[in-house]
């Protein structure tokens, strides 16, 4: 049986532009081209997209999944280090809600509480110096560097209003969207302009290069495209294309 591409993108909530760039850097060829130019998908390739979204949400990089998926696994072998994965995942995200549901009991029951330290179990400071080693190999070391620096020290009122204003930005947007505009609007390039500036107002100055980098990691990496569908479900996507469009415009 064969798929067309939009067929795929619907069944699996994947974007057809995603899509197409899986293809156009070698991770997920289409079984075949149909001469008006389509991409066409059998079971061998929906099986190589399931365990794309499956590293995916476990936050692995796109080289490194291209590597895992152009190694000639046996499927069922590599199916079962998915699921290895999955178990793991779901153990630590279990005891994630062990420390929280702990620490909500703690503060309803108004205890005293004196030793802290069962607050943070479940939390793995090597994930997060995993994100800051992959920050570094995106962005150069520098540039991380810098953005670190000018958020050290910082105090919690100064937390909040960052905050804020980065709400101020996706309201902005999502009203956008509810009023039927497409992302290369300016009217939608004119919010995004004030995202890139309050990027570049001391964390990082992105060029059109990277900029439009930013917006595909916002939409592909599920860490960040889960705190996206928090705010709404049509926003990661409908970022991306903007800020796309706002580098190609304006920078």
């Amino acid at each position: 049986m064969t798929w067309s591409i939009a067929q795929v993108a619907k069944m699996s909530k994947v974007t057809s532009r995603t899509l197409r760039h899986y293809d156009e850097i070698g991770l997920l060829p289409p079984a075949w081209v149909g001469g008006n130019g389509y991409r066409y998908y059998e079971q061998e390739q929906l099986l190589r997209l399931q365990q794309i979204l499956v590293m995916r949400e476990l936050g692995v990089g796109l080289e490194a999944i291209k590597e895992i998926v152009q190694q000639g696994r046996d499927q069922v072998e590599v199916l079962k280090m998915h699921r290895r994965w999955l178990l793991t995942e779901r153990d630590r995200f279990a005891r994630l809600a062990r420390t929280v549901s702990r620490t909500i009991d703690e503060l309803e029951g108004g205890e005293n509480m004196t030793n802290m330290d069962h607050w943070f179990e479940g939390f793995d400071s090597a994930k997060q110096e995993e994100l800051q080693q992959e920050a570094r190999e995106r962005w150069g070391a520098e540039q991380v560097d810098a953005a670190n620096a000018h958020v050290k020290g910082k105090s919690k009122e100064w937390w909040q209003s960052e905050g804020k204003k980065w709400a101020e930005q996706l309201n902005a947007l999502v009203a956008l969207i509810d009023a039927g505009h497409e992302p290369g609007d300016a009217e939608v390039l004119d919010v995004v302009d004030g995202h890139y500036r309050w990027l570049a107002s001391g964390y990082w100055t992105p060029n059109r290069e990277s900029y439009t980098g930013l917006g595909d990691l916002y939409a592909d990496d599920p860490r960040f495209r889960a705190n996206f569908d928090r705010t709404d479900p049509r926003l990661a996507e409908f970022m991306r294309e903007a800020m796309a469009a706002y580098a190609q415009a304006r920078l």
